[in-house]
C-alpha cells in the first residue's frame, strides 16, 4: 500500500500542479491499516479527494480518513469541496481566535480585509465565537 499511495500521490500532484506533496505518518498508517477489497480504484480516489482538500504539502490523517468515510461514492464537485473546506477552516480558526479577526487573519496568511470578505463570502459573524464574559464570582457576604 505505501508504495502504490505514494505513487499515485506523486502522480496526481503533478496532475493538479500541486508540487511536492506527503502524507503525515498517521495519514499513511491509516492508508495501510484501511480494508482495502482488491479495489486499486477505491484507493486512487481516496487520495485523489485527499489531494483536492489539501491545504499543505503534507497530507494530514483528518484529510485521508474523511475521503474513506466518504466511501467509493461520487467525489464532490472540486469548487463544493473547496467551498466546505474554506468554511470549515475559517470556523476552526474563529475558534481558536475567540473570534479575533485581526489574529485569525494573521493565523491564515491573509490581511484582515481579505479576511473579513472570506467571512462574508461564508455568512460568518466573528462575534459568534467570541466567548461570553463569565459571571463575575460573588464573594459569600
Amino acid at each position: 500500500i505505501p508504495m502504490l499511495a505514494n505513487h499515485f500521490l506523486t502522480r496526481l500532484a503533478e496532475r493538479y500542479r500541486r508540487g511536492s506533496l506527503s502524507f503525515s505518518p498517521e495519514a499513511m498508517q491509516l492508508l495501510v491499516s484501511a480494508p482495502w477489497p482488491g479495489n486499486v480504484r477505491q484507493l486512487l480516489n481516496v487520495i485523489e479527494q485527499a489531494v483536492a482538500l489539501a491545504a499543505t504539502e503534507v497530507i494530514p490523517e483528518s484529510l485521508v480518513r474523511q475521503a474513506l468515510d466518504a466511501g467509493d461514492t461520487a467525489l464532490t464537485p472540486l469548487d463544493e469541496a473547496r467551498k466546505a473546506f474554506e468554511r470549515d477552516y475559517l470556523v476552526r480558526i474563529l475558534k481558536i481566535t475567540g473570534g479575533n479577526v485581526t489574529k485569525a487573519a494573521r493565523l491564515a496568511g491573509r490581511n484582515r480585509t481579505e479576511f473579513y470578505r472570506l467571512l462574508e463570502r461564508h455568512s460568518l459573524e466573528p462575534g459568534m465565537f467570541k466567548a461570553a464574559p463569565k459571571e463575575k464570582e460573588r464573594a459569600p457576604a
